[in-house]
């Protein structure tokens, strides 16, 4: 079973850093691949079980369900329920954490999936990079513009 495991340090409190990430449907306001983001049902984006329908850059779409939210440890965790990608039972945590030295934020995502052996490598690769990494810095660019 595929882990994809990343972090990293912002140089921002982590209030500010979860006032951002745990708004589920607030995504398509930071991450450079989502287009439109829509909660379905109307419910609220911090409601356990809701779900965000999404719109990538490249139009395709999305659906992923909230599991698990806790403003106390800054913790989610999240589903992917439909995708075109060749990737099964993926299952997402982010942990927040503050760097008491200079009050940053210690950033943790990560996720485990099931995928053909095939498929694996890349899509390994396209997680860590193309979704957590270009997430990493595109919420540098949004504190700074922010700030």
């Amino acid at each position: 079973m595929p882990h994809v495991v990343k972090s990293t340090i912002l140089d921002a409190p982590t209030g500010v850093v979860w006032n951002v990430l745990r708004d589920f449907n607030g995504h398509d306001r930071w991450h450079p691949a989502v287009a439109a983001s829509t909660i379905e049902r109307t419910q609220a984006a911090d409601r356990i079980g809701c779900v965000r329908r999404f719109k990538l850059q490249d139009g395709s779409e999305l659906r992923e369900q909230l599991l698990a939210l806790s403003d106390l440890e800054q913790t989610f965790s999240y589903c992917l329920l439909d995708t075109p990608i060749p990737m099964f039972n993926y299952v997402a945590h982010v942990r927040l954490l503050p760097v008491t030295d200079g009050d940053r934020t210690f950033w943790h995502w990560e996720s485990r999936f099931t995928a053909r052996p095939p498929d694996a490598a890349e899509l390994i690769a396209m997680v860590g990079e193309q979704i957590y990494q270009a997430g990493f810095d595109a919420i540098r660019r949004h504190l700074r513009e922010a700030a």
